[in-house]
């Protein structure tokens, strides 16, 4: 039963995982589903289908702003978003199977180590990267591109790398993306950041973008599984809203060194909860 204080628990919840959301690029997911299955008692499988919808929630309410203000690159989203789309459909396919056989503990510990491993080269570098020549997916895809820097306070023009490299990626994030109900933002912006070398603001805000179209894939199939529950995504969704919008206006004026280190930690934190729930501890 949804009685008032447990809806506004659930519009608090929607509103720091769309602040979350906003500034990470990480879609909220990661904030919603652990505080539903843990804290509030619900099962994984409804979780995952909130989660879901709520992305896409947090995926409009950041991205028009991002657009707008051209941070977004429309096109290297929209070419990413194809492997995406399809990992998209066979995970969610697959998220039956899982859920109904107790399998989703070793989806956890599996996803929080590859973000663990994934971290790592962020943090061994400090997060500078080093000056990398085009290669034939630059001018092939159109990886370049420039905006403005509200925190800088000047135009930055930047140019992309290895676009195969994020494609390969972008199909797994689909695929954790069905299964766990999950934007993959954390795979998303980290393909785009670290492998691709585009801006932290471009990745960030480029994921936001993608990741709606994703969990748009995802949510009808968890529709039609019965994993998602109306009564419990709508308190969300306004929660998320508000919080995606107030995000991503702050991010705009933030130094893009400090939104590293923000999502540096939320991933680290993130990849120690998925694998302490993996192994029941959690």
């Amino acid at each position: 039963m949804i009685t008032l204080i447990y809806s506004v628990f659930l519009v608090l919840t929607g509103i720091v995982a769309g602040l979350v959301g906003a500034l990470t690029g990480l879609g909220g997911a990661v904030i919603i589903t652990p505080v539903l299955s843990i804290l509030f008692g619900v099962p994984l499988e409804y979780a995952a289908g909130a989660s879901l919808v709520s992305t896409i929630a947090t995926s409009s309410g950041a991205a028009t702003t991002y657009i707008r203000d051209r941070i977004t690159n429309v096109r290297i989203g929209m070419s990413l978003e194809i492997a995406t789309t399809l990992g998209a459909i066979a995970g969610s396919l697959s998220a039956a199977f899982v859920y109904t056989h107790n399998l989703s503990y070793l989806l956890f510990i599996v996803f929080g180590a590859v973000i663990l491993l994934s971290v790592y080269p962020v943090i061994r570098d400090g997060g500078v990267k080093a000056r990398l020549k085009s290669d034939w997916s630059t001018k092939f895809f159109e990886l370049r591109g420039r905006y403005y820097d509200k925190a800088l306070k000047r135009e930055v023009k930047y140019s992309g790398i290895r676009w195969w490299f994020g494609e390969s990626v972008m199909l797994v994030a689909g695929v954790v993306s069905g299964l766990l109900g999950v934007g993959s933002g954390v795979l998303k912006v980290l393909a785009m950041d670290s492998g691709m070398h585009l801006p932290i603001k471009v990745s960030t805000s480029t994921s936001d973008f993608m990741i709606g179209v994703t969990a748009v894939t995802g949510s009808v199939i968890y529709w039609e599984l019965g994993y998602i529950q109306p009564l419990l995504v709508a308190p969300i969704l306004i929660g998320v809203l508000v919080g995606a919008y107030v995000g991503s206006a702050i991010m705009e004026k933030e130094p893009s060194r400090k939104l590293k280190n923000i999502f540096m930690l939320v991933l680290v934190v993130v990849a120690i909860e998925m694998i302490l729930r993996g192994l029941g501890i959690a």
